[in-house]
């Protein structure tokens, strides 16, 4: 009987390998190490505990299944994430057909939020306590397209880069670029028109 291995002190790569040689504590290390991340990141996207609990979940068993294929082009934490955002995207995306009318079917109708309200140069928030305001940003999020949502999750909470953002999405970083622009417009637009509705009540 060799040595016992001590797991924790492994980098990913090693866990890796090991893992794609059957050795489920080495798996085990790996679901320790990330299990909070693809848990906050689902949450992020669907702030629900269970649906968030169950897509990290769905997104490790599709990491176990997929790992031999994993060929270390990126960081395992890249690799993982990426699963658990396209899981949530997917989520995000059957939530939407199930809508009398989507955000995308309202866009193409009356020209995209942004034009229901004139810009103004003073921060929409300003004034609001922290908690109004993340209860004003959860509600305009929520107005996105599922591919804005999620890159302005990706970069502006998540604090990632283009670059990180790019690999995770499997598109360019010109397509990143393009998306957050159009992102951040439509949700200042959205913050906009959500503060303008309860300033009528």
């Amino acid at each position: 009987m060799g040595p016992k291995i001590n797991y924790e002190a492994l980098d990913d790569e090693a866990l890796v390998k090991a893992a794609k040689d059957g050795d489920m504590e080495a798996f085990e290390e790996l679901v320790r190490r990330y299990s909070n991340l693809l848990y906050n990141r689902a949450m992020a996207f669907v702030r629900e505990q269970d649906t968030a609990l169950d897509i990290s979940q769905e997104a490790w068993v599709r990491v176990w299944r997929g790992l031999r294929k994993f060929k270390g082009d990126c960081a395992f934490a890249t690799w993982v994430t990426r699963i658990v955002t396209n899981l949530c995207i997917d989520y995000v995306r059957r939530l939407q057909r199930n809508r009398n009318l989507s955000i995308e079917a309202l866009e193409e109708e009356i020209g995209g939020v942004e034009r229901l309200v004139d810009p103004i140069e003073v921060d929409p928030l300003e004034g609001l306590t922290v908690e109004e305001q993340r209860l004003v940003l959860r509600e305009a999020l929520g107005q996105l397209t599922e591919v804005h949502r999620a890159v302005i999750i990706l970069h502006e909470f998540e604090n990632l880069s283009y670059k990180e953002i790019a690999k995770i999405m499997g598109c360019s970083l010109g397509t990143v670029m393009s998306r957050l622009f159009y992102a951040r417009r439509s949700l200042a637009a959205a913050v906009r028109e959500i503060l303008r509705k309860r300033n009528e009540k």
